[in-house]
């Protein structure tokens, strides 16, 4: 556990470069030219509405870019290819069309509605001229598309253009909008007898023009056909439907952690999260993932999975309480594989956390497979108190006893009970249904008198109901009932726990949706389970003590992040962490005499020469200071704040010439600097 748990919101940043702001939409006017005429020209048939609105909330031209490389990749037909062949044929359309269609009009190709049409749909099958010999026709071309289109268009279809009164840019043809007096020349006669009139000069117009769909029935009326404007409606939105676009706002939420290769792998998955309290009152988050699918790597004879795990819980000003980061990975048999191959995959964690109401983003990775999958949720968590109060229900087709609960902790543990739940809530009729919860604040009188319900409801019906005494449970925390489901028809449910006191008064309630499936049997889903140390572990004061220095909570913090240093002071993350808290409570002796242990450890970790260097400056020892501000930069490169500081020890020590010149660095690197640049025009007066 203590691998997995870096320590502090700043050293997380470092390492994951989790962006903690509200994303904004950019204007496309305030687009670079080449970014401004990928979204508005190149891409502008086939992009979607989601893809879009991600693409204009990017802040800078390097994710932009990215984000283009993922548009393709996620669009490419072959991806094992060194070639994209969709993004080849599709800027061979583009060229295509602006050369022939781009002709004679102020228009380029791309503009028109055939070139429009062109983008989307390729070459047609073939095209038929109308409107040269037949002089009572306006020029008209006929395109024949047919082939395999999917399910959003039929196999067989026609797409008309014609110029309107004979003159100007072919106008993409609707039978509903337009009609066969259209593509009549200089008809002013009653629109009813239009077909009649280009019957007799082309039939096969004539029976286009009322239907784009070869064979349709469309009777008399020229208008009838509304299947050919849903037709035209599916053609321009054909590029959208094709592409399953969610990878968009993976990709936005988690573009700092997803490379180029993984953001067209997004999987879709199941979750559940549940807020489980311990004996001591500490609040732990268990979830449980479920992807859609997981692919195993193999190297040699060796199977194995391999994740990596980024977590992340912040406020709704997107401020970080905490983060994490882990490498999951399990070597499997050979013999195993055929068996987990068949099933679905969970992987179940947990972790300590403070109260509040948060926010918890979740993403894993495969870096096998280049496979990503998400989970993003509300977290609330009530302050610690004796109230008597219960926790969410845990559903679940199998309990197990833990053979060690004091030595370890695993996800979805209750004392000495395992549950297993499934992230979807699906049971089969064979299954057994386990309900397991917790009461906290139990006392005497309820614990005697107090009884126990459990109801079950179809929508609104209730279906069954059990009552139990509360003394019927031998624990008096953690209460688990076991339901046969073999009555049950296959539809929806929810299970209802209420609490009633003496009075037969509902005094505390949870509830929980499940589904039973028509299918006789339901493969469970295997488990990759992390195992937690036990409670005694001086990790969980760590890691509450710097979720609550994230949230503001500095002497709260300190209690906490004291016992955990007390316990291991060889802890580098832990010593950090307390000297962090210290700093921000000005307490800078405490920071020197802690970190100066670790000194040994410092080209590893930059936040130890940063920490040195800004105790010692607020302590007025600025030679100690410069000394621990050019390690830092020696060894980790440029820091404005760092520079910034040298510059004052420099000034202080009375070094004005280092000092001008490490500011005016400083200013070199960000010249929007005000206050420096009075500063630096103060010191040169002086000189």
């Amino acid at each position: 556990m203590k691998r997995q748990h870096i320590g502090t919101f700043i050293l997380f940043l470092m390492l994951l470069g989790w962006q903690d702001n509200i994303l904004a939409s950019v204007k496309i006017a305030d687009l670079s030219t080449k970014h401004k005429k990928w979204l508005t020209e190149e891409v502008v048939y086939i992009v979607t509405n989601k893809e879009k609105e991600v693409f204009l909330q990017l802040e800078t031209d390097r994710d932009r870019d990215f984000f283009i490389k993922a548009f393709w990749k996620q669009r490419d037909p072959l991806p094992a290819t060194p070639e994209n062949e969709f993004q080849e044929e599709h800027y061979r359309r583009i060229n295509y069309v602006n050369q022939k269609f781009g002709q004679g009009t102020t228009k380029k190709g791309w503009q028109t509605d055939r070139g429009k049409i062109y983008v989307i749909l390729g070459k047609p099958a073939t095209i038929e001229n109308f409107g040269t010999l037949d002089s009572n026709v306006v020029p008209t071309e006929v395109w024949l598309y047919q082939g395999d289109f999917g399910s959003s268009l039929p196999s067989r279809f026609h797409v008309v253009f014609f110029q309107e009164e004979g003159i100007g840019d072919y106008i993409l043809y609707s039978p509903v909008r337009h009609g066969p007096r259209k593509l009549l020349e200089s008809y002013d006669g009653d629109p009813n007898y239009a077909i009649d009139v280009l019957s007799r000069v082309n039939v096969e117009l004539a029976n286009i023009s009322r239907s784009l769909v070869p064979g349709e029935p469309v009777g008399r009326n020229p208008r009838a056909s509304i299947s050919s404007e849903i037709l035209l409606n599916k053609i321009l939105a054909f590029p959208q439907k094709k592409i399953e676009d969610l990878y968009a706002e993976k990709l936005l939420k988690f573009k700092s952690l997803v490379e180029v290769d993984h953001s067209i792998n997004y999987v879709n998955n199941n979750a559940i999260v549940k807020i489980i309290e311990d004996k001591d009152g500490l609040c732990f988050v268990h979830y449980a993932v479920e992807p859609n699918k997981l692919s195993i790597g193999k190297h040699g004879e060796i199977y194995f999975i391999n994740l990596e795990v980024y977590g992340r819980v912040f406020d709704f000003q997107e401020k970080t309480i905490y983060q994490f980061q882990k490498k999951v990975r399990l070597d499997l048999a050979p013999e195993q594989i055929p068996e987990i191959k068949s099933k679905l995959f969970s992987f179940q964690d947990m972790f300590p956390l403070i109260p509040g109401h948060f926010k918890f983003d979740l993403l894993i990775k495969n870096p096998v497979s280049k496979e990503f999958t998400s989970m993003e949720t509300e977290i609330r968590i009530s302050p610690s108190s004796a109230s008597l109060r219960m926790s969410p229900l845990v559903l679940s087709p199998n309990i197990e006893k833990n053979s060690s609960p004091k030595t370890t902790k695993r996800p979805f543990q209750f004392g000495d009970l395992q549950s297993f739940p499934s992230a979807n809530n699906y049971f089969s009729p064979r299954d057994k249904l386990f309900i397991i919860f917790k009461i906290y604040g139990l006392t005497q009188a309820l614990f005697e008198n107090g009884i126990i319900e459990f109801s079950f409801f179809n929508e609104d019906k209730k279906v069954h109901a059990l009552r139990k005494n509360v003394n019927d449970y031998q624990d008096r925390e953690t209460f688990l009932e076991e339901f046969s489901l073999a009555e049950y028809a296959p539809e929806r449910y929810t299970v209802q726990v209420s609490i009633l006191d003496e009075t037969k008064e509902e005094i505390l309630v949870e509830r929980e949706n499940f589904l039973i499936s028509p299918a006789a049997y339901l493969p469970r889903a295997w488990s990759l389970s992390e195992i937690l140390p036990p409670l005694d572990d001086p990790s969980y004061s760590h890691i509450l003590g710097s979720q609550l220095l994230n949230s503001g909570e500095t002497e709260k913090a300190k209690v906490l992040l004291e016992d955990s240093y007390q316990k291991n002071p060889a802890s580098l993350d832990f010593g950090l962490a307390l000297t962090s808290a210290y700093f921000a409570s000005q307490e800078y002796q405490k920071v020197d005499e802690i970190l100066s242990r670790f000194l040994e450890k410092a080209k590893e970790e930059s936040k130890i020469y940063f920490l040195l260097g800004k105790s010692n400056e607020h302590l007025g020892k600025y030679d100690k200071a410069i000394y621990f501000f050019k390690k830092y930069l020696s060894s980790f490169g440029t820091h404005l704040e760092i520079l910034n500081s040298l510059g004052e020890c420099y000034f202080q020590t009375g070094n004005r010439e280092e000092a001008l010149s490490v500011w005016k660095k400083s200013l070199g690197i960000a010249p929007e600097q005000e206050e420096l640049k009075k500063k630096i025009a103060a010191l040169e007066k002086r000189e």
